[in-house]
């Protein structure tokens, strides 16, 4: 599933090319991945609506448009964005197209068909995709210790699934709070409630720093984002523990361990990350 910097990579390259770009139809193939409004309501409220620009929250790619309205997405599991002329192959599972007034298609497509879209009109209570719940920004300058603290220190639920909790902190998935507790020396099985302040301290200057090296390791040009359909990243070769099970530590050579957390693979450092506090 995209995360936080992988949802901003597509903004980045995304904005740029479709920022007051008309939209002249809307082709729906799959009206399930049209969670609000009707698929038919839909496409006759986005002709003719101009994009005014791309902002990101969360894991959530939200689109103003003129006349007010704004669009939604959430990617899920599979989900891919691409800007594309109007000639170009088509990926597999394009669920959605937007024709652009310019010649361009705005493809959505999804293996999985998770991915959905909400369209709510200026004024429009959000009620359906979940954004108005989502916690703080990681970057937010009131993103501070005590406020993780102050919604986490409490809990008995292990760290790892605390950080993954959207309604705490918007974007953190598994890859990057593996990342996460381990820069900040943090196994991530430990319960929430047994941190103490030094810790609190490090989680919260590692998340916004862990993100922004991996947004920064994400950044593309437009072609190559479509030369590789959208769906390679870069941020691979720079990861310190997800994925890398069996392997030496980056830091201090001992093996990484995996272990499940809430139903969800976990990698870390037992030397680095050790279970007692």
């Amino acid at each position: 599933m995209p995360e936080l910097p992988e949802v901003e990579a597509v903004k980045r390259v995304l904005e740029p090319q479709i920022c007051g770009i008309s939209i002249g139809s809307v082709l729906v193939r799959r009206p399930e991945i049209i969670a609000h409004p009707s698929a038919g309501d839909f496409c006759q409220r986005l002709t003719g609506r101009t994009f005014l620009r791309l902002e990101r929250r969360g894991k959530f790619l939200i689109a103003p448009l003129s006349g007010g309205d704004r669009m939604i997405l959430h990617f899920r599991m599979t989900g891919c964005l691409l800007l594309t002329p109007a000639d170009y192959p088509e990926e597999k599972h394009t669920h959605l197209v937007f024709r652009l007034e310019n010649g361009m298609e705005l493809r959505f497509s999804d293996t999985r068909r998770f991915g959905r879209f909400w369209l709510l009109g200026e004024g429009e209570t959000d009620l359906y995709s979940g954004v108005p719940q989502l916690g703080m920004e990681p970057f937010d300058p009131a993103f501070r210790a005590e406020y993780l603290r102050g919604r986490l220190g409490n809990r008995k639920k292990a760290i790892k699934e605390c950080l993954m909790d959207q309604n705490v902190v918007a974007g953190i998935g598994n890859l990057y709070s593996d990342e996460i507790l381990f820069a900040a020396r943090i196994y991530p099985g430990r319960p929430a409630g047994s941190l103490a302040g030094k810790e609190w301290e490090r989680l919260c200057a590692a998340i916004p720093e862990q993100l922004s090296r991996f947004i920064a390791r994400n950044a593309m040009t437009p072609e190559e984002y479509l030369e590789t359909r959208g769906q390679e990243y870069r941020n691979a070769p720079y990861l310190q523990v997800y994925g890398r099970e069996g392997k030496p530590c980056p830091v201090c050579g001992e093996t990484l361990l995996r272990t499940v957390i809430g139903g969800r693979s976990s990698v870390f450092c037992p030397n680095c990350q050790r279970q007692a506090p």
